[in-house]
């Protein structure tokens, strides 16, 4: 071979080099003739015709002063049809254009902010399903908002799908807050605040307190007594005293109470004393209200006589004949006094009470007297 391994070209063929004085033979010129076609053979050709079959090593790197198309792949400086691999640093002095697939398994450094004509200008960029980058509509002004502890300035939410407000301050309760709020969040469960009443007239059992009661206002009368029975003389019968009253206030109420609502006195036979009304209760030893005492048998008269006394309303309305005393404790509306005997005492019931007032004498000379009016139960259920 002519060229030794640096890759210079050495004439060695028999005959070379020819010494002075000697005939030239034609073996030494065809020998000479046939290793500088071998050196040539091997060169590398200007025009293009040459395929190298090794890789060549450029220690000064490629210089083309080729006036060419940057934008094209068949018209640049270098075309490489199978590929190019840079072993060392790539540095491109101008502008690179690759019109296929730029495929970057390291890191990618750029001095300057790079462009990309997909973009669009003044717009946020988000990747797509593809990884690609893609513009996105901006929204507001200000700094990019980032997953962890952001802080926003006067944002519009609109209407959020989801959110936890444990941390929320300022909340209005008045525009801020829509549904009921239950018991166990301090509410009262409820869409309004009204207060209930629950009225007991007779009878026995359990109270249920209903759900979500702060406070119960309970008020009790004791049953009335009935009148004396009429005799037939000119003395008047007298009717029997109301029920006792008494009230309690309880805050924070018992699931359950148990009540007796006590029964009016009973009419008396003629010339019999009036029977005392029976006593009503809430609550074990809660409340008690006694009955009123009856009224004393007397002989009958020709005056009519009045009836017993009555409440309504919340407020003691006398009726009829008789008095009333007030205490701290209860009070009483006897029953009117009678010659001929007056109405038994009436039950008023309304939103505000009931007053089961005393019995009276029976309407007649002789005879028995009116019944005692029953007892009652009323509670006032507040849910605030």
């Amino acid at each position: 071979m002519s060229y030794n391994g640096s890759g210079t070209f050495n004439i060695n063929s028999t005959g070379q080099p020819v010494v002075a004085g000697t005939v030239i033979s034609s073996s030494a010129f065809n020998a000479l003739t046939a290793d500088l076609a071998t050196g040539l053979t091997t060169a590398i050709t200007k025009d293009g015709q040459t395929t190298t079959t090794a890789r060549i090593t450029f220690a000064q790197g490629i210089t083309s002063s080729l006036v060419t198309d940057s934008s094209s792949t068949s018209t640049g400086s270098i075309i490489t049809a199978g590929g190019m691999g840079v072993a060392k640093n790539l540095y491109v002095g101008v502008n690179a254009n690759v019109a296929g697939t730029l495929g970057v398994t390291g890191v990618a450094t750029f001095s300057s902010a790079p462009i990309y004509s997909s973009l669009t200008a003044s717009s946020a960029v988000a990747t797509d399903a593809s990884k690609g980058l893609v513009s996105v509509t901006n929204t507001g002004t200000g700094n990019n908002v980032l997953a962890t502890s952001p802080t926003l300035v006067t944002p519009a939410l609109g209407t959020p799908a989801s959110g936890v407000l444990t941390n929320t301050t300022g909340l209005p309760l008045s525009t801020g807050v829509t549904g009921t709020l239950p018991v166990a969040n301090g509410g009262t469960g409820l869409t309004s605040v009204p207060h209930t009443v629950t009225v007991y007239s007779s009878g026995s059992g359990t109270y249920t307190t209903p759900a979500n009661v702060k406070a119960i206002f309970v008020q009790c009368w004791g049953g009335g007594g009935s009148g004396g029975g009429g005799n037939g003389a000119a003395a008047r019968g007298t009717g029997g005293a109301g029920g006792g009253y008494c009230q309690k206030l309880i805050n924070s109420p018992s699931a359950t109470y148990s009540y007796a609502v006590g029964a009016g006195g009973t009419a008396a036979a003629q010339g019999n004393n009036g029977v005392t009304g029976g006593t009503t209760t809430f609550g074990t030893s809660l409340l008690t209200c006694n009955g009123g005492v009856g009224g004393t048998a007397a002989n009958g008269g020709a005056i009519a006589g009045s009836s017993g006394g009555a409440a309504s309303g919340g407020d003691l309305n006398i009726t009829g004949g008789g008095s009333i005393t007030l205490n701290t404790a209860s009070f009483a509306a006897p029953g009117g006094d009678s010659p001929l005997g007056g109405n038994g005492g009436k039950e008023n019931v309304t939103t505000a009470g009931v007053a089961p007032g005393g019995g009276g004498a029976n309407a007649n000379f002789t005879g028995s007297s009116g019944a005692g009016a029953a007892g009652a139960i009323i509670i006032t259920e507040y849910y605030v």
